[in-house]
């Protein structure tokens, strides 16, 4: 059997996250069906799904019962990846794409994530496109975006901050945000996600 401990390791959580989603449209099950099910909301069912939050061990067994899948069974394909020793490398072609809510252009790419004592760190690369659209989102981690290529205007309910090329922002996810790209041509940002890790 597991720990939750062991269940953090690497990108194992976010692994988690995208099998519920995955398992939950192999089955035809809606998000709210496995909200009721797991006495959750669906609200909450998202954000797990969609990698904005990291649920507590109880959270996360509910919504595997609700699933009708055996605990064994849904972890028996997962395997640590971390290299073994003090330096971990991970080459451009081994970087897992993923996708978050109903976002059109914005595409994700996972490049490390790791557990570290109170918290899990995740780093992506979103590939932003010029006509790229989503709602505003609120994520529960704090975030670091730095631009690698063209123009976001990043947008909060009360403010819209421009960055180009070089610049970069850190913000509380859980304020309400989305970014823009304001620019012809694709932008391309390095974005570091800090999730803290739920007793």
């Amino acid at each position: 059997m597991f720990t939750f401990g062991q269940i953090m390791e690497d990108n194992t959580i976010f692994k988690i996250s995208n099998k519920i989603k995955e398992i939950r449209k192999e089955k035809g099950i809606t998000i709210q069906e496995v909200a009721d099910r797991a006495g959750v909301s669906k609200g909450l069912i998202s954000q797990i799904e969609n990698n904005r939050t990291i649920p507590s061990l109880l959270v996360l067994i509910n919504i595997i019962n609700a699933l009708n899948i055996d605990l064994n069974e849904f972890f028996k394909d997962f395997n640590s990846e971390l290299d073994s020793g003090p330096v971990v490398v991970r080459k451009k072609d081994t970087y897992s794409p993923f996708e978050k809510e109903s976002a059109i252009g914005f595409h994700y790419k996972r490049i490390f994530t790791s557990a570290m004592d109170s918290s899990t760190m995740d780093i992506v690369l979103l590939e932003l496109l010029p006509d790229a659209q989503r709602p505003m989102v609120e994520t529960e981690a704090y975030e670091y975006k730095y631009i690698i290529s063209g123009q976001v205007e990043y947008i909060f309910n009360d403010q819209k901050i421009s960055l180009e090329e070089g610049d970069s922002i850190f913000f509380n996810g859980r304020l309400s945000h989305t970014p823009r790209n304001v620019g012809s041509e694709k932008a391309v940002m390095l974005i570091v996600y800090f999730f803290e890790n739920k007793k």
